[in-house]
């Protein structure tokens, strides 16, 4: 069976972004596939320290041993990334962005990986939430990785849970949970 690792970026449980990952989860399985779930915010996971241990010979992951040794296991063994994030302060939160500075130890293990992104901002545009910005930073970190970025569904959605209600949000994330795993 192939396998997807889901992270959540967001510190609120049931919130816009796990709800859309949760619909998203129901498509992977639809289409036969499994899922990790991995919730950032409760993890152990320390900064990137620039000390590039991991691109010296004979080494390939990072000198820190945290909890990311746990997401660096999941992400060899898995065929697909599915991250689910709100916008905070026009961007990514910052639980999502140590996951992604951390992978600069493992560029191999994303290559070759389908990649899909859900997104939810309390803005009514794309633009003036940052949720272009996310979007750019992830089109920019899974170019590099040589990964295959499937999809990215984005929605405004202000309250805490408010994303329930939005039916073409959910749909949009469940179709790209089974995209996710099209030959």
């Amino acid at each position: 069976m192939s396998k997807a690792i889901v992270l959540l970026g967001s510190p609120r449980r049931r919130g816009n972004s796990e709800i859309l990952a949760d619909r998203a989860m129901e498509g992977i399985t639809a289409a036969g596939g499994a899922c990790d779930v991995f919730r950032l915010n409760t993890m152990k996971i320390r900064p990137c320290q620039a000390c590039d241990y991991c691109r010296r010979d004979g080494h390939t992951l990072c000198a820190i041993h945290d909890d990311m040794d746990t997401i660096y296991a999941a992400l060899s063994e898995s065929d697909v990334i599915l991250l689910a994030c709100p916008i905070y302060m026009f961007t990514i939160t910052a639980q999502l962005k140590l996951f992604m500075d951390r992978c600069y130890a493992c560029p191999g293990l994303l290559a070759g990986k389908r990649v899909g992104i859900l997104l939810t901002y309390g803005d009514t545009n794309e633009h003036t939430s940052g949720a272009i910005n996310a979007m750019n930073t992830f089109r920019d970190e899974y170019r590099y990785a040589h990964a295959d970025l499937v999809g990215i569904v984005h929605a405004s959605a202000g309250g805490k849970g408010e994303i329930a209600t939005n039916e073409k949000a959910l749909e949009e994330a469940f179709l790209l949970g089974k995209a996710l795993f099209k030959d």
